[in-house]
């Protein structure tokens, strides 16, 4: 018996030019036999990160006549899931589709910021309203840096797991499940995710350490652990999963590409459309 796939609604950005937000949570979830349903909170002619200032047309209004049309059609979605929201208002947009579809597995990536710094062009009002949101979610999953933002933390004298999973527990006050992503080993040779389930055991997923930084890459990851949830996947089955296919992508991209443009998300995909298929 063929089963209808399974659908996301994706409240993200549309960057035209650079792999990131929807440009790749699109092709990804497709690849794992998910139908994904994109919102953009904002259409920019490229991503946000090195590429000087993008284009910008701000999608706020779109979403939520969107959203009452989706209503007005009575869509059901098996997933929400939130990346970039710049303003509270797209957060609070956020909040609606998490309430107007209270079934769905709710996950949110609370972009906010990196390496102990918070985004260029995010207001600190932008931090409550995440927090809001985290709240109303499934599942969390922030970095570092952003862990500490919802929590209102200085950033910790480490960055081993140790320190992640006593942030992870922390925001499972918040919310019932947190995945804080890309913790470096103080080694040096692996990095990690490691998550907290509240009431119950910890885990970590560690993966090696690629001397490589790209852009968009924590989109990739977001949307591959989404996927592998709905295929029934439990969540540190999933995150070993997208950490794995986030590693490939990495090392499908040649020696020498501009970072700032992303991985070479579409030499990967195929291998990951396989692996969905037998599932």
């Amino acid at each position: 018996m063929i089963h209808a796939p399974k659908t996301v609604l994706c409240i993200h950005s549309l960057p035209c030019f650079g792999r990131g937000g929807l440009t790749v949570a699109v092709p990804v979830l497709a690849a794992l036999g998910v139908q994904a349903v994109p919102l953009p909170t904002a259409l920019l002619s490229t991503h946000t990160g090195g590429l000087g200032t993008p284009a910008r047309l701000d999608a706020t209004l779109f979403g939520a006549a969107a959203l009452a049309h989706y209503r007005r059609l009575g869509v059901s979605f098996d997933a929400v899931y939130t990346g970039y929201l710049a303003t509270p208002a797209q957060a609070q947009l956020a909040v609606q589709a998490l309430e107007m579809w209270p079934g769905a597995l709710k996950v949110v990536d609370p972009i906010l910021g990196d390496g102990g710094q918070m985004y260029h062009g995010l207001a600190p009002e932008l931090v409550p309203a995440l927090y809001d949101l985290c709240a109303r979610a499934d599942l969390v999953l922030p970095n570092l840096t952003e862990a500490c933002l919802l929590l209102g933390m200085p950033m910790p004298a480490g960055s081993g797991a140790e320190q992640a999973a006593n942030l992870a527990q922390r925001l499972c006050k918040v919310s019932p499940q947190v995945l804080i992503t890309g913790v470096a080993e103080p080694e040096g040779r692996s990095v990690c995710c490691v998550g907290a389930v509240r009431g119950g055991p910890g885990y970590t997923v560690r993966s090696a350490l690629l001397p490589r930084m790209f852009h968009g890459t924590g989109d990739i990851f977001a949307a591959a652990m989404v996927g592998r949830l709905l295929q029934g996947n439990v969540p540190q089955a999933a995150a070993q999963a997208a950490a794995a296919f986030v590693a490939d992508c990495i090392r499908q991209t040649p020696a020498g590409s501009d970072e700032r443009l992303g991985v070479w998300l579409e030499s990967a995909l195929p291998a990951l459309q396989l692996d969905g298929e037998g599932l």
